[in-house]
Order: C-alpha cells, then structure tokens, then sequence
C-alpha cells in the first residue's frame, strides 16, 4: 500500500482559480494543484529558496523540488499547447480552516454540495460558520457526508475553502453581500435564506423541492468580512522564512 502524502501547508488560496488563453481552439484543461501553487507563489513570486520553501510548507526540499518541477511543467503546457488551466484541491492545510487536510479529492461524476451547519441545522450566519456538512451526491443520490470544522474564519477565507474543496452549491441561512460576492467570484452555486434540517434541505435540493430565499440579507451588515479574507499568513511563517 502506497504511504499517504503528507499535507502540505499554504499561506493563502489563491485570489484567481483558473487561467484561459485568448485564442485557442485546444479544450483541454490541466489540473493545477494548491500545493503546486504555493511553490510557485513563493519561489518566484515571492523569491524564496527551495529549502525556505521547504520550511514554510512543513515538507522535504526534495518533495518541494518535486512539487515545483511538476508546477512549472504544468504551466509552460499550458502557455505552449494553448490549455486552460484550473487551481483546486490536492494534500494541503491552512490555518485558518483547521479542517482544510480532511477533504479527499471528488472523484468524476460527483457532485458536491456544503451547507452552514449548526447542531443538525442550517447555521444561520456564513461567515461565523464554525463547521460544514459536505455531501458527495452521484446519480441524484447522496453517497457520503463529512461534517468539516472551519473555525468561523470570515466569508473570504470560507469561500475560498469551498472553491478548493470542489463545491459547487451552498445552502446556507443569512448571508451578507461581501459574502455572496466572493462566492460568485468561485463560481458557487448559492441558495440561501434555508431553515431547518441541514440533511432535509439537500433532499429537498435533490427532488428539486428546496424553498430558499435568494434575497436572503445578513441581519448583522455583512460584519462576516471581520474575520479575515484569506490573504495573508496567520502566523507569519511565509515572511520569516523570505530569502533577503
């Protein structure tokens, strides 16, 4: 049995998730994982060495130089042959969504779909939600859930964990503008203003029978974007380890 792959930490999720060229007749799209990423943003971007690199990202130089090489690769496909290329998911951790190294990779012909959950129920704030219920449906059927701790880390940085974890729909209670915004930067299919049971609510999406309020407003003015917006280090590993 092959060893599992160590998480690997990054710092922030990405502010743009995919990259298309202008003119190419070529649909293919090449899979450009979180941890390819970082070794890219802070390599040559951020001017690190690949051991500073290393360091930040709690893993080997030679995992990160084996990272970094598949990165780059990866890119100059994409600028010579003309392909899309998509950011998402892969073996990582952030410290803001404690939680973010549980989510496996979603296989084809899965759908996912989160919902703010609180005690059974639809938690009714977005960006104070502390935990998420995550369901794989195949073939209109719900085949697994997994119920996700997030730490109430503020609408970005949430958003930015349902973009990385694959979802593609969220039924969630109040939600603020900012909020709605950064999901419809990730292409997130939303429905909110749901009460009730957080399992009742996805069969009801699923029979296409969900009563949800799309002019659903936060009663708490959208304060959600307080808790931060998933772009910078919460503990300042990425800048002390920059190479002067």
């Amino acid at each position: 049995m092959p060893r599992p792959k160590r998480c690997r930490k990054i710092c922030k999720y990405p502010n743009i998730w995919s990259f298309s060229p202008d003119e190419s007749g070529n649909s293919e799209t090449i899979v450009f994982m979180l941890d390819e990423f970082e070794t890219i943003r802070l390599i040559d971007y951020e001017k690190m060495t690949q051991a500073e690199c290393a360091s930040a990202m709690g893993v080997s130089r030679g995992t990160v130089a084996g990272i970094y090489e598949n990165a780059r690769f990866k890119i100059a496909d994409a600028i010579v042959n003309g392909k899309r290329l998509r950011i998402t998911g892969g073996s990582y951790h952030i410290d803001s969504i404690p939680a973010s190294s549980t989510i496996s990779e979603k296989g084809e012909n899965i759908m996912r779909i989160a919902v703010t959950y609180e005690r059974e129920l639809i938690g009714q704030h977005f960006g104070k939600t502390e935990q998420f219920k995550i369901y794989d449906i195949a073939d209109g059927d719900i085949v697994s859930s997994k119920i996700i701790d997030t730490n109430g880390s503020g609408h970005g940085a949430l958003a930015g964990f349902l973009r990385a974890s694959e979802v593609e729909v969220l039924i969630c209670g109040n939600i603020g503008a900012g909020a709605r915004n950064a999901l419809s930067e990730v292409g997130i299919n939303l429905f909110p203003g749901v009460t009730g049971s957080v399992d009742e609510a996805v069969k009801s999406y699923l029979s296409g029978s969900l009563q949800y309020n799309p002019n659903t407003e936060c009663s708490h003015h959208d304060h959600d974007h307080d808790h931060g917006e998933g772009h910078s280090c919460h503990h300042g590993d990425c800048d002390s380890h920059r190479h002067e």
